[in-house]
């Protein structure tokens, strides 16, 4: 899979002299958030939805509104990760693309890249997700690899899911037939799990022991 086979070209970039009201023709014709704004083939920012229809004088050129555009992109080695990452925190759905020597040449769109990430090995759906949590300053991305592996399974991927001052909670893709034995190797080293799983012996035996309980108090 090469990301670079999903930059696209079809919505034409503006230039800073366009007007307001060319710019609200394409938020008519296309849903996108942000319309990329270049000048001799330099992204000079991104030009939001939501600006585009806040200004009163559609004669106006985007030129004389730069002070609006955003401030974002992507090149060609930008990874998959960061690319979900960017479109989050820039809350839009489209990113605009630089080759090597900084020129435009076109925009992710988030559709596809969320595509291409339901797609990888990382979300495929016969592996199994595990989320565990740790002390912070306890956590350890060697020990939770080594931990996986040492029960004869593939780590897939992880992530970093949450994050406070005094805890972190990660998400891990694995592929093993006894997932059982992996958790109760997290839970020997002190790791919460946050997951819940059928073949989790643990949570049988504490799920007999209130059954147990519970027919004790009834007598």
């Amino acid at each position: 899979m090469n990301i670079n086979d999903y930059i696209l070209t079809e919505i034409k970039a503006l230039v800073p002299q366009d007007t307001v009201a060319s710019a609200h023709d394409l938020c008519r014709n296309y849903p996108i958030t942000h319309f990329p704004v270049i000048d001799t083939n330099k992204l000079i920012g991104s030009f939001s939805e939501e600006d585009i229809q806040t200004i009163e004088n559609k004669e106006d050129t985007i030129n004389e509104h730069r002070f609006l555009l955003n401030h974002f992109y992507a090149d060609t080695k930008t990874p998959l990760l960061e690319l979900i990452a960017l479109f989050a925190e820039n809350d839009c759905n489209i990113i605009p693309v630089l080759d090597k020597d900084q020129n435009y040449i076109g925009y992710y769109e988030l559709r596809d890249i969320l595509d291409v990430f339901a797609d990888s090995p990382f979300m495929h759906k016969d592996n199994d997700t595990l989320i565990v949590a740790k002390t912070k300053a306890d956590f350890s991305m060697s020990q939770i690899s080594q931990i996986v592996e040492s029960n004869n399974a593939k780590l897939l991927g992880l992530y970093v899911s949450k994050e406070s001052p005094d805890n972190v909670q990660v998400t891990l893709k694995i592929s093993s037939d006894d997932m059982n034995e992996i958790i109760q190797t997290f839970r020997r080293y002190d790791y919460s799990i946050l997951t819940i799983h059928e073949d989790d012996t643990y949570l049988e035996e504490l799920k007999d022991r209130a059954n147990y309980l519970r027919k004790y108090l009834d007598m």
